[in-house]
């Protein structure tokens, strides 16, 4: 079995490992920390992946040009890659130190009036404490790219998996015995430092990579700025759409609307990690086939063929949603957090359209063309936040949803459909025609789902439970008889154990 087939087996299973410690953990640290506390973590959380955009985009150069070395078979180029990407890395570690104490510095005028003496003590030690991991992080960073450039998914996944068992075991105990939010902090820290030595010791071990320190290559070095800047520009458009707002409502509204919003965007980034997980696992495979002249519509039957793949599992998951969503949040997070649904909502149904289209994003970069969309993006982002901050003032937690969905029908949905389709030769048209024709099949489940929450009555967490497996019971025969082709019918069948 491939790498691919199996690192894809894993990624599903690593998101449903995610999601069981989500919906089991999340429950305690809300109920152990407070709703106050919860929020004042989340946005921590967010100034961390703040601190995160430092990559500067290069993660993914690593996995673009060591994956051309590949094809082209020049080890010794490929030396002295990873020697200059360690290098860069490693000052990356000792900027983020120097930012890491702007960032502190700022806690008390940012988020002063919201925040008590006591919470913002709080906060200053968890930024402590996440400028310590990531000065530490990015030089080890690279080796992560580098199993993934020479599609060591298998791995990867693997240590993914240990890392999300082993937070919430570790931190439980520290909770239980009043340690708060700052233990939080410091024991994912300290198991993401110790996954990413493992990242290196395979590396050296059994990859046998090799550094070199030489002379740079200017050009080579210009070529990749060039090409990490454009992705560095869609990294910041994520991180705005999806870390900004808890640092906007903890500055205008308090840690109690940020606690609501942070269980909004968990729901949505499990939700992102159900496509991405398939389409990360391409970008070596596309940057192979772009290196080797693919056609256009070479790489239209595999965006259309995977994105059929993403579509499937995303919609059946957003009407899973739409119909339980609001009945499970208040069972599972209380009372106080059911407005997160309609937050979520706002957010997932227009974020579907670029995720089943993962696969193009892959494309851009293999090609080097990701340029346009990343500008475009970030106006889009300068958009969502200008329309946020008034919003937020008034709606709280809905005007910021309401700012990201805004901003990815016009960016992701509309414009970069038409750049595809235009620039890239993509068949867009086509892509669409098959995504219309599996809708009907959804639409029909949509409705016996409301038709089956009619019937049965409402009330705990086990009804719940036997609507949504009646649900995708019922879902999964109409893709069956209705929207399934022959590959996705033998994926499902491999799925299920039937070889």
């Amino acid at each position: 079995m491939s790498q691919i087939k199996i690192g894809a087996i894993l990624s599903y299973l690593s998101i449903m490992i995610t999601t069981i410690i989500a919906l089991i953990y999340t429950p305690i640290i809300i109920r152990l920390l407070g709703q106050s506390e919860y929020g004042l973590y989340s946005m921590i959380g967010s100034i961390s992946a703040y601190l995160s955009i430092m990559d500067l985009g290069l993660g993914n150069a690593i996995v673009r040009y060591i994956s051309r070395n590949r094809a082209i078979g020049n080890k010794e180029a490929e030396a002295k890659l990873n020697g200059m990407f360690l290098l860069f890395y490693s000052m990356i570690g000792a900027l983020t130190i120097i930012v890491g104490f702007i960032v502190y510095s700022t806690v008390d005028n940012v988020f002063g009036s919201t925040l008590n003496t006591m919470e913002i003590k709080k906060a200053k030690i968890m930024v402590i404490v996440i400028i310590i991991n990531f000065a530490l992080s990015f030089p080890l960073a690279i080796f992560g790219s580098i199993l993934q450039a020479y599609e060591k998914f298998v791995f990867v996944k693997l240590v993914s998996i240990i890392r999300s068992l082993a937070v919430p075991l570790m931190t439980l105990p520290f909770l239980f015995s009043g340690f708060g939010s700052i233990s939080m902090v410091v024991v994912s820290s300290i198991v993401n430092i110790i996954c990413l030595l493992f990242n290196v010791y395979y590396c050296f071990r059994k990859l046998r990579i090799k550094v070199r320190f030489g002379k740079p290559d200017y050009s080579l070095i210009k070529e990749i700025i060039g090409y990490s800047f454009f992705v560095f520009l869609g990294i910041i458009v994520d991180q705005i759409n999806w870390n900004t707002g808890q640092i906007i409502l903890g500055a205008t509204s308090g840690t109690v609307v940020v606690a609501v919003f942070a269980i909004a965007i968990q729901f949505v980034r499990l939700y992102l990690q159900f496509s991405t997980s398939i389409s990360g696992l391409f970008l070596p495979r596309v940057s192979i086939m772009v290196a080797n002249n693919a056609t256009s519509s070479d790489l239209s039957n595999i965006m259309i063929k995977y994105g059929r793949v993403q579509y499937i599992i995303l919609a059946y998951i957003l009407s899973g949603f739409i119909l339980y969503g609001r009945e499970f949040i208040e069972l599972w997070a209380g009372s106080n957090y059911i407005s997160a649904y309609y937050m979520v909502l706002i957010i997932m149904i227009p974020i579907t359209i670029p995720l089943i289209q993962n696969i193009g994003l892959s494309i851009l970069q293999a090609k080097n063309l990701q340029g346009f969309r990343s500008v475009v993006l970030i106006i889009i982002a300068i958009l969502n936040v200008s329309i946020s901050i008034p919003l937020s003032k008034n709606l709280g937690g809905i005007g910021v949803a309401l700012g990201t969905g805004i901003s990815y029908i016009v960016g992701n949905g509309l414009i970069m459909n038409l750049y595809y389709h235009r620039k890239i030769g993509l068949k867009i048209l086509d892509f669409w025609k098959d995504i219309i024709f599996l809708s009907i099949p959804v639409i029909i489940a949509l409705t016996l789902g409301f038709g089956l929450d009619y019937t049965i009555p409402k009330g705990n967490l086990s009804l719940i439970i036997i609507k949504i497996m009646l649900f995708s019971l019922g879902y999964f025969c109409l893709m069956w008889f209705k929207g399934f082709n022959e590959y996705e019918r033998k994926l499902f069948k491999f799925s299920i154990g039937n070889k």
